[in-house]
């Protein structure tokens, strides 16, 4: 997930290279990236709970 964001224009790629300008490594700026896809999914994936949990009627 993280390496098809950093080959296409996209938010991932901007954020790997904002990392890369600030002087991180290649494998540092791709695990900054791999956390901040896991916190989206994860986010994405209490969300659905939450809201699939609520009553209906």
């Amino acid at each position: 997930m993280a390496i098809t964001q950093t080959q296409r224009p996209s938010p991932g790629r901007d954020y790997y290279q904002r990392k890369r300008a600030a002087g991180k490594t290649h494998k540092e700026a791709m695990r900054c990236l791999k956390r901040r896809l896991a916190d989206v999914v994860y986010r994405t994936m209490i969300t659905d709970t939450e809201t699939s949990l609520l009553p209906t009627g």
